[in-house]
Formats: C-alpha cells, sequence, structure tokens
C-alpha cells in the first residue's frame, strides 16, 4: 500500500513554496489557509501587489526599515492569505493556518480576530528575531485559538 502524504505534510509543503516566491530580502514566508481539507487562500510576505519588489528595487540591504526595525512596507504571508480570501469574499472563520514563520503579535490579533481556529507554523519568529518568546503563539493560545509547532505535530501522530 502507497504512503500518502497527509495534509498537514502537502499544505506545509505548499507553504514552503510559496516561501520561494517572495521579494522580501531578510526573510521569506509562505502561508496556506484551509478549510475542511481545501484551500481558500495563500499568501507570501511582500509589499502589496502592483507597488514595488524589494528584491528588484533594493537587493542589497532590502526596504526601509520601520522603527522597530521590521520592513516598512511588507505585508505578512498570513495578512496577504487574509487579505486575499476577504477580497474575493472567502469566509476564514473556522480555517487553519499553516505558515512557515510563527505568526508576530500583530499577525495573532488579525488571526483571532478573523476567526481562524488553528495556526500549524514551521520556524518560531522568537529565534528569527532572537526575542524571549513567540509572542504571537502566545496570544493565540491565551485566547483559544490551537496554535501548533508543525515538528510537534509530526511528533504526536507518530505515537
Amino acid at each position: 500500500m502507497m504512503n500518502k502524504p497527509s495534509f498537514d505534510d502537502i499544505y506545509m509543503d505548499l507553504a514552503m513554496k510559496l516561501a520561494e516566491r517572495s521579494h522580501c530580502v531578510k526573510m521569506h514566508v509562505g502561508a496556506v489557509l484551509t478549510k475542511d481539507t481545501r484551500i481558500v487562500s495563500l499568501g507570501y510576505n511582500g509589499p502589496p501587489a502592483g507597488t514595488h519588489n524589494c528584491d528588484e528595487e533594493w537587493p542589497e540591504e532590502g526596504c526601509p526599515r520601520d522603527s522597530k526595525g521590521s520592513c516598512s512596507l511588507a505585508l505578512h504571508a498570513e495578512q496577504n492569505a487574509i487579505l486575499y480570501a476577504s477580497k474575493n469574499n472567502v469566509s476564514v472563520e473556522g480555517a487553519t493556518l499553516y505558515v512557515t514563520l510563527s505568526p508576530c503579535i500583530a499577525c495573532a490579533r488579525i488571526i483571532f480576530t478573523t476567526g481562524i481556529r488553528k495556526v500549524i507554523y514551521l520556524n518560531s519568529y522568537a529565534e528569527y528575531k532572537k526575542i524571549p518568546s513567540d509572542e504571537g503563539v502566545d496570544f493565540l493560545r491565551k485566547f483559544g485559538v490551537e496554535a501548533v509547532k508543525f515538528s510537534d505535530l509530526k511528533a504526536e501522530k507518530q505515537l
């Protein structure tokens, strides 16, 4: 019998492939929004569509930084996926989000507010930013959104 990939594996693989589309010079992040084993939206980080591409306009240093040292022009992958769904009148209420980097606190607030029920993330935003904790994950868990690291999910399923 053939060993079929799980939907979790398929969606995270797709999020990783989407991350490769990013025009960000600093970090490539991909996101897949699903509902009932169907993809409802996709996203990757970068400037709003129709503006510019950071890797072309500022190939060395990336776009200008904001006061917190983050990209001043970029939308995060989660934001792009949620905004695209919204633009197309697709509800994300009850959806699951697969993302290659755990959500920052701002994205966590958006995820919670839009009714997404579960977030599966590949890598830690805190580790990437060298901050003490994953504030976004902490926020989501505090307010009842399931947030699971992909490797933990894989380990759980092998038990």
